[in-house]
């Protein structure tokens, strides 16, 4: 991919969070909007790192280096989500939840529930931008598939985003919403450049670590963050079917490139 086409790919996720909170704050979302389009990216995340990047991983390095890189990635986003949590998390129905919400009492995390959202994806955007600069240095088509998936995505967290901080109410909805999600892009813009440029020279094999790193991040955010996200909205499981429709998008389009 030539430099000039990632620019482009890079601008269009960055501006994707933005306009996901412009589209919060324009009209907030209803539950079942909320459903399909989170719903919607956790199905092309899912698809981008099985059908295009796990496999390229596969194909420039080899599998052992494939299945480490995808175990740093999770590895990575675990200690970062445990890092915004305290050091402890547990869902509603969690035998362990009651001593992990002592804990929290104790040890509140790290900014309110906005901060530790939109400052847990603007960190994570880094992942998601030096993926994208990976994937482009590694194959055009790859890029723009990855690329795509994570403009998707990018929607569709600023939406949840925006819709946390119209819930909370309080002043100032408007400047929290566009400041975060502008963070976030920003936060993509950067790293995608810098993957770019600092890293399309390596060799073959570390490119497939890096590629299978990002693929381990995205499965996390995929399966710990949006599904669930999605799954709670859900009516007439709309967020299964919208996730089913994203695989199947990226499949496509995989299949066709």
């Amino acid at each position: 991919m030539d430099l000039s086409s990632l620019l482009i790919l890079a601008a269009a996720g960055a501006l994707a969070s933005p306009i996901g909170g412009a589209l919060a704050l324009w009209k907030r979302p209803t539950t079942l909007g909320l459903s399909i389009a989170v719903g919607f990216a956790a199905g092309a995340l899912l698809g981008a790192f099985a059908f295009e990047m796990l496999p390229n991983a596969v194909e420039v390095a080899s599998l052992p280096t494939a299945v480490a890189g995808f175990s740093l990635g999770f590895a990575f986003v675990y200690a970062l989500d445990l890092f915004v949590h305290r050091g402890a998390s547990a869902g509603e129905k969690a035998s362990q939840r009651d001593r992990v919400m002592t804990m929290r009492r104790r040890r509140h995390a790290r900014g309110d529930k906005v901060t530790v959202l939109a400052g847990g994806t603007s960190a994570e955007e880094i992942i998601e931008g030096l993926t994208i600069g990976v994937s482009a240095a590694t194959d055009p088509s790859l890029g723009m598939i990855v690329g795509l998936a994570i403009v998707i995505d990018n929607i569709a967290e600023s939406m949840s985003i925006g819709d946390l901080v119209r819930e909370k109410g309080g002043d100032h909805q408007a400047r929290r919403i566009l400041g975060w999600t502008s963070l976030i892009g920003v936060a993509l813009f950067s790293s995608a450049m810098a993957g770019w440029f600092l890293l399309r020279d390596l060799a073959p094999a570390t490119l497939g670590l890096l590629l299978a790193a990002g693929a381990g991040a995205m499965f996390y955010l995929s399966a710990t963050e949006l599904v669930p996200e999605a799954e709670s909205h859900q009516y007439q499981q709309s967020s299964a079917i919208a996730m089913a429709a994203g695989l199947l998008v990226i499949f496509t389009l995989s299949n066709l490139s």
